[in-house]
């Protein structure tokens, strides 16, 4: 059955992903973003497709439309733009939640909260599970995301209490693949565009560090495979749990680029997590669901994108 859907936040990275699944699954597709991370690039291929309509707006502030399903993923995810402007970031994930869940509740609309391992903070539990409660801190640099991210998984719960909102949590691990912006200053696109482009290669701290790396596809297929789950609500870890640390990373760029970038050490931010990688047993055991492609495989694909978007022959 078609249905309509709102996907806040489709012009970014995942978003535009999620936006191509959705209408590939024969449904009508809104996709609001305000751009201001969110690229109109990215949904290019989109803006013709008859089932397909493009909304500049921002989530702080209400929206009216029929939906039969909500997606919020309107927030920046990366370090550098998240910081950029804090009370901005802070505003998408709770007001903005706010906002999209009353939209929720009037349309009696399915929801789905994209929230984040950020939450867990620098863990003190390996591998995080979803019973963790997180070592965060609530007045660092990071916080702005963290802790916004935390409070809108507390809004989805409640209004679930309240008001029967069938909202749900997915809480997204480092994820990766086409469609990244070349200056997010993601670890991977980070290392790729600094390779491709055969500048030094920059690691923080010793690269002791680690995380896991899902490919965007993969986490697209968890998102919808939660949405259509039944009495299910989460929170639940997307993520592969393959650990590499940014050394490793980093290495693995080098070797698949064919670069002679050198590897160069900054100092380590602050908060920045040792060590990242998700439990995903309770997305095994519920959803059937677990990353199917190699971080070799994801690397080929992201870097025959950034070769594209750069204009650097292969």
């Amino acid at each position: 059955m078609q249905k309509t859907i709102l996907v806040a936040g489709g012009a970014g990275f995942l978003g535009s992903h999620l936006c191509v699944a959705l209408l590939e699954q024969g449904h009508k597709v809104i996709c609001v973003d305000n751009l201001v991370t969110g690229r109109k690039e990215n949904l290019e291929k989109l803006l013709k497709h008859p089932n397909f309509v493009f909304k500049k707006h921002d989530v702080i502030k209400p929206i009216t439309l029929k939906a039969d399903e909500i997606y919020h993923l309107a927030s920046p995810a990366s370090p550098v733009h998240y910081q950029k402007n804090p009370l901005a970031t802070f505003q998408a994930n709770v007001w903005g939640c706010w906002n999209l869940l009353e939209l929720s509740k009037k349309n009696k609309a399915k929801f789905l909260f994209a929230s984040t391992s950020e939450i867990y903070g620098d863990p003190l539990v390996h591998p995080q599970i979803e019973g963790y409660w997180g070592n965060v801190n609530t007045i660092g640099v990071r916080s702005c995301y963290d802790e916004s991210k935390r409070a809108g998984e507390t809004l989805c719960v409640d209004f679930r209490r309240m008001y029967g909102v069938e909202a749900k949590i997915v809480r997204i691990f480092n994820t990766y693949g086409p469609n990244m912006d070349a200056g997010d200053g993601r670890v991977v696109s980070n290392f790729i565009v600094q390779a491709l482009q055969g500048k030094p290669i920059t690691v923080y701290g010793q690269g002791k560090q680690t995380r896991s790396f899902q490919y965007v596809d993969d986490l697209v297929t968890g998102i919808l495979k939660v949405m259509a789950a039944s009495n299910f609500y989460g929170p639940v870890n997307l993520g592969n749990p393959g650990e590499f640390t940014i050394m490793e990373l980093a290495e693995k760029v080098i070797k698949a680029t064919g670069s002679r970038s050198r590897i160069v050490h900054k100092p380590l931010p602050q908060d920045d997590p040792k060590q990242r990688k998700p439990d995903i047993a309770l997305a095994k055991k519920t959803l059937g669901w677990e990353p199917k492609i190699p971080l070799s495989d994801g690397l080929v694909k992201t870097i025959a994108y950034f070769q594209k978007r750069l204009k650097i022959k292969a």
